[in-house]
């Protein structure tokens, strides 16, 4: 049996990772709206998220490097969500207490606000999203993904 208009068997890491890949753009796809809808992209959520985890772990907030390290992404870009999100009203950067070079960034009270009008619907998504699949094998798809993520931090370890 081959992957679809491939001669790639069904079974090999490239079927595997297209699939994977596949299921990470359909995710993608069916998250860009939903998160406009609340006047955000996904990379401006997922910084605010963060943001608002750091809160309740009772941090005021995040360096710009922390936060970029949370989000695995460069610096450059996460600058760019933090410049769009301030000139949304939705966050605060200021100087950093114990190194005036670095800088912070906190949510604003919009920011706090529209956090927790999306964390109100967000378990209701998660559930729409992960219902193609049982119980069981969401369980199984955890272990998978936890153990590909470990191996991939290895690889990027090694870099």
């Amino acid at each position: 049996m081959t992957d679809t208009g491939n001669s790639i068997p069904l079974s090999s890491p490239e079927a595997t990772f297209r699939a994977f890949i596949k299921t990470y753009g359909l995710v993608k796809r069916l998250q860009e709206p939903y998160f406009a809808a609340f006047g955000v992209s996904i990379s401006q959520w997922a910084a605010l998220y963060h943001l608002w985890r750091a809160q309740e772990e009772g941090q005021p907030g995040l360096r710009l490097t922390d936060l970029g390290s949370r989000l695995l992404v460069r610096p450059p870009s996460i600058t760019g969500v933090v410049d769009r999100l301030c000139r949304l009203g939705l966050v605060n950067r200021t100087a950093a207490v114990d190194d005036l070079r670095a800088k912070q960034v906190s949510l604003a009270p919009a920011g706090k606000e529209l956090v927790d009008r999306v964390m109100a619907e967000v378990p209701k998504r998660i559930r729409d999203l992960m219902a193609g699949l049982n119980e069981q094998e969401q369980a199984q798809l955890l272990q998978l993904l936890d153990r590909m993520a470990a191996h991939l931090d290895t690889m990027a370890a090694e870099k």
